[in-house]
């Protein structure tokens, strides 16, 4: 089965300079991450900050855009993994290796197959 590894995390207290040792460091996490579970890993990506992000509504068919999101919350979503695995309880142990689970969370969502 298939299951979203979503990376929610405070993008304020994190490394943010690509040249800083500490954002090399934080790099090296997911290097070795990707690499142990090469196998089951199917696809993931980094986001770039909320700060950049935009939101699309459609409503009585007029579509509209606005900055966000704005969520009362310091955890945002920046990044995702999408992996194989047994069950629920193998991908959440997965999930508790990613660097993201030891400062933020990891969210461990089923990606249904309807077809």
């Amino acid at each position: 089965m298939k299951y979203a590894c979503l990376i929610y995390d405070d993008e304020s207290t994190g490394p943010t300079d690509p040249t800083s040792p500490e954002f090399a460091e934080m790099i090296a996490g997911y290097m070795a991450f990707g690499e142990k579970y090469e196998s089951v890993i199917q696809g993931g990506e980094a986001l770039d900050s909320v700060s950049t992000s935009t939101c699309v509504k459609v409503r009585d068919g007029k579509m509209t855009t606005t900055d966000g999101p704005f969520a009362e919350t310091k955890e945002q979503l920046g990044g995702f993994y999408i992996i194989e695995a047994d069950d629920l309880d193998t991908a959440c142990q997965i999930a508790s290796e990613i660097p993201g689970a030891y400062t933020g969370q990891v969210e461990v969502r089923p990606v249904p197959n309807y077809g």
